[in-house]
């Protein structure tokens, strides 16, 4: 048997969330196109027969450089951490890549000794092995693996890539656990994953979501539904504002949308109730961090 641990790196956007829940076969992590969509490293339990495969989701490496505040500087430090305590790598890069940019570079730097497998996502739409031989001169690779995580082509490539760089030992996890973390982050993020969807520009990226209240009818038999209240954590006025919209139709749509993933995912009839509130620069406020988990 073997078990081992997995850094998911890679820039935003180029599929890194979609490859974990494609190996886990669920949605196991929010996806968007925008970046900053993960801000945790999630770990996510991938089993079969011969091996438990830990892979943590990484938010994007762009912030290895740009850092430009104390968020930032967590996210940062949350991959440095992740790969520190990871057997091997998975480096994700697109398919359709033609020339090197800056931060590739500086990824590369990251690993240091470790096993690394180069992974080329959305090969359906390109021919990776241009971008294979780009990247070869970066490291000394394990292996090289094309895939389509939108098709869930190539995935058990991966897995066959990465089993010989996973040390022997007993799974860490009990098999029918697909993720180390609770239900009410899960609802956190299902929350933060439609305020991705539904919001432009900055907004995204200035809104934090904090589970206030979450009573679940398997802790309170006297209910019937799964109580959750939150808040959304906006910067400014102007971002509440947005965020609410006109009578308040957008927040109402965000709490129907966000209501029936949470009730997909717990199996439970939800009440979602929604409150935004203006904390100015909170993603410089080192306790308005450490109170979300982001220090």
């Amino acid at each position: 048997m073997k078990c081992g641990t997995v850094a998911v790196i890679g820039r935003p956007n180029v599929g890194k969330s979609s490859l974990v829940n494609a190996l886990l076969k669920t949605q196991a992590v929010i996806i968007s196109p925008k970046p900053q969509t993960t801000r945790n490293a999630v770990r996510c339990i991938y089993n079969d027969d011969n091996a438990q495969i830990i892979f943590t989701d990484t938010p994007g490496t762009y912030t290895v450089k740009t850092a430009r505040d104390k968020l930032g500087i967590f996210l940062r430090d949350s991959i440095l951490d992740t790969l520190d305590d990871s057997d091997a790598a998975l480096w994700l890069i697109d398919a359709g890549t033609r020339k090197l940019q800056p931060d590739d570079y500086e990824t590369a730097k990251l690993f240091g000794g470790l096993p690394v497998v180069l992974a080329a996502n959305k090969a359906d739409k390109a021919n990776p092995e241009p971008a294979f031989r780009l990247y070869g001169g970066l490291y000394d690779f394990r292996a090289k693996v094309a895939v389509s995580a939108r098709l869930k082509r190539g995935i058990d490539g991966v897995i066959s890539a990465l089993l010989p760089l996973m040390p022997e030992g007993e799974p860490v996890y009990d098999p029918d656990i697909l993720m180390d973390t609770t239900e009410k982050f899960m609802a956190s993020e299902i929350i933060r994953e439609k305020i991705l969807m539904m919001f432009r520009d900055e907004v995204p990226h200035c809104v934090a979501v904090e589970i206030d209240e979450y009573k679940s009818p398997e802790e309170y038999p006297d209910r019937k539904k799964l109580y959750i209240r939150a808040s959304l954590i906006t910067e400014t006025e102007g971002q509440k504002k947005i965020v609410i919209g006109s009578k308040g139709e957008m927040i109402k749509k965000l709490g129907e949308i966000s209501r029936q993933s949470i009730e997909d995912i717990t199996g439970l009839p939800v009440y979602l109730d929604l409150w935004v509130k203006v904390v100015p620069d909170w993603r410089r406020n080192n306790l308005v961090l450490k109170r979300l988990g982001y220090a």
